[in-house]
């Protein structure tokens, strides 16, 4: 990759995955690493506005190769078979979103794709039913940078990690009026604590049965790996306590912080160190 090629990819990865925290805190599904990447390098392209006259932009395009190199996918050769695969998988998933009321209504992300192997584009138009969490956000929504989630390895990490900065979303909202700067510089933390069974519905491991009948093995297979990871390479970090009722653990309780401005620079050098090496 030549010097112009790494600046593109570069400001790609600094672009910004906006959702509905209301999408990121109601939805249940099951993606691999690659397909939440690849998600979240989609949501990096929308924009959350509507246009007076078309309404929602719903189709996009982007290349195949740029997309592996700001994602850090290995092109070893299989690289259109292996988009396709999770292309497929986003198009043909659908997942539980829990509206107002509290029913559930399945939806999902993609609902098409072309793609193109003499030039390696992609076409791919995203679903109506997500429109309104993916455009009307107004001020409920979250904003991170791609580059935030592109050396987690395990899938709970992107996904807890969206859920942490979609929880301070909220509470934010409704609290530190502070400064910007101020808030910054000296972040808060932030408590949430969930009860342990809703944890595992989240995370689409409440019918894995070792994880229901030991905690200990959820705690070692899920929480810990997305501990070390999200304080490794994001922009907050977070510490969590398993809260027990004698000898029963009903509840996890994470304490949740924004680095400062200092140690968001050391993971940024650290992370481009690691996305920069060759695939």
């Amino acid at each position: 990759m030549d010097k112009i090629q790494m600046e593109k990819v570069n400001q790609s990865r600094e672009y910004l995955v906006v959702k509905s925290n209301d999408l990121v805190l109601q939805t249940r599904y099951n993606y691999t690493v690659y397909e939440q990447r690849t998600l979240a390098y989609i949501c990096s392209m929308i924009k959350p506005l509507t246009t007076a006259n078309n309404g929602y932009v719903l189709d996009y395009d982007f290349d195949i190769l740029e997309y592996a190199r700001v994602c850090g996918i290995d092109n070893n050769g299989n690289l259109y078979t292996r988009t396709k695969k999770v292309l497929k998988k986003l198009s043909d998933n659908s997942m539980w979103l829990r509206l107002p009321d509290g029913s559930e209504t399945l939806v999902r992300w993609i609902s098409k794709v072309t793609l193109n192997n003499k030039n390696g584009l992609v076409h791919i138009k995203l679903d109506e039913d997500l429109a309104p969490y993916l455009f009307e956000l107004q001020s409920r929504y979250l904003s991170y940078g791609l580059r935030n989630i592109l050396c987690m390895h395990s899938q709970f990490s992107i996904r807890l990690y969206e859920m942490f900065r979609a929880y301070i979303g909220f509470q934010s909202a409704c609290g530190d009026s502070r400064p910007r700067m101020t808030r910054i510089n000296t972040p808060v933390p932030y408590e949430w604590i969930i009860d342990i069974d809703e944890l595992k519905r989240k995370l689409m491991v409440d019918n894995i049965k070792s994880y229901t009948k030991d905690n200990s093995l959820f705690r070692i297979k899920v929480l810990e790996p997305a501990h070390r990871e999200i304080n490794e390479f994001s922009d907050i970090s977070f510490d969590f306590e398993m809260l027990k009722r004698g000898r029963s653990c009903y509840a996890v309780k994470f304490t949740i912080i924004y680095k400062n401005l200092i140690e968001r620079s050391k993971v940024e050098i650290k992370t481009s160190a690691l996305l920069s090496k060759p695939k």
